[in-house]
């Protein structure tokens, strides 16, 4: 009994640290790297390799995947990204990425636009989108 339950504990574990995947819209032939998609969601970069816009997306601060790619991506924590980006609003030097409430809301957002780049859970991913990199 013991053993069942541990395993069903470590199945729950590796179902909520799935892991975070960065998408774009399948018609987007730009290259990424770490480098590039923490430009983009830090407003250093404005345009894909392309040259079309890049238009990042985000989800609500609370979500488990916006943790998990403020620190993988972003090596920052959230409350140091809310402050980064209270900076650059306040200079009118920036704007925040667009938030979205769930992974459903930005594969739907990039699948409908070109322009847009955005990140959710690994399993959330559907063929109406493009993986460019995983964390």
């Amino acid at each position: 009994m013991k053993n069942l339950i541990y395993i069903a504990f470590m199945l729950l574990c590796a179902q909520s640290y799935a892991g975070v995947a960065v998408i774009v819209h399948p018609s987007n032939n730009s290259t990424f790297d770490d480098s590039v998609i923490n430009r983009i969601y830090t407003g250093k970069e404005k345009s894909f390799s392309n040259g079309n816009k890049a238009i990042p997306i985000g989800q609500d601060a609370g979500n488990p995947v916006t943790e998990e790619f403020n620190t993988k991506v972003l090596n920052k924590s959230s409350a140091q990204l809310k402050a980064y980006w209270s900076k650059l609003i306040f200079t009118g030097k920036g704007t925040p990425p667009k938030e979205a409430a769930n992974d459903a809301e930005v594969i739907q957002s990039v699948s409908s636009n070109p322009d847009t780049i955005g990140f959710v859970s690994s399993g959330s991913v559907t063929g109406d989108v493009k993986v460019v990199k995983e964390f």
